[in-house]
């Protein structure tokens, strides 16, 4: 275990110093949409590498999450509407991933909240997600949120919340609830929403890379 995790660590050093490096989607069982949203990340890599300079490959990747290749990547982004289900190789190996210094981004596309939060329940058991408040370094980075998570997407008219899972004080996962930034990156035409609204999904979603990248430990 202790090799496994010295090679990520290795892998996201090095990752920083190469020409590019790239960012995963990541594909679950139980027959939610993991592949929804297929325009948004691109989105969100090129809005990354002209307003806050990252090297991104524009190309992101898909990858399992009981698949070891997690571990090349220092950030993976999660969304769906439907069941997700995480076997206990793919929880655990999620965890080792989450522990060994990679980032894990899941983002609500209505409808995944009662699924996603016993499944990370499995990876973390000794963990619960808590929100952050709005002075958290997440909501005030390239880009400043006053108010906390944007809400880009009404759903159910629910207030949009932001919610972090720590281990051993750090930060691993963040969970936006309620708010659907995937859907603020696709592509304009795919969704009716204002450029204005597109802008803040995308700030937010630029924010959050760029605490990840900021605080890689």
């Amino acid at each position: 275990m202790r090799i496994v995790l010295y090679i990520f660590s290795l892998a996201i050093m090095f990752s920083f110093v190469s020409p590019s490096y790239k960012i995963a989607v990541l594909k679950y069982n139980g027959g939610g949409d993991w592949y929804s949203n297929s325009t948004a990340l691109t989105n969100l890599i090129q809005y990354c590498n002209d307003r806050l300079g990252t090297n991104m490959d524009k190309q992101y990747d898909i990858v399992e999450v009981g698949n070891q290749a997690i571990f090349n990547y220092p950030f993976v982004h999660m969304t769906g509407h439907g069941n997700v289900v995480f076997s206990t190789d793919d929880s655990e190996n999620l965890r080792n991933y989450l522990i060994g210094g990679g980032f894990l981004h899941i983002d609500d596309n209505y409808g995944m909240d009662k699924f996603i939060r016993p499944e990370m329940k499995k990876v973390f058991p000794e963990s619960d997600f808590v929100e952050l408040p709005y002075n958290h370094p997440i909501y005030n980075q390239e880009f400043s949120f006053k108010n906390g998570l944007p809400k880009i997407h009404k759903h159910d008219e629910k207030p949009s919340q932001g919610f972090g899972l720590f281990y051993k004080g750090r930060m691993v996962c963040f969970y936006s609830y309620e708010s659907d930034l995937g859907d603020g990156w696709e592509d304009a035409e795919v969704h009716n929403d204002s450029q204005e609204t597109r802008l803040k999904a995308l700030k937010m979603g630029a924010n959050i890379i760029d605490f990840v990248f900021s605080n890689q430990n």
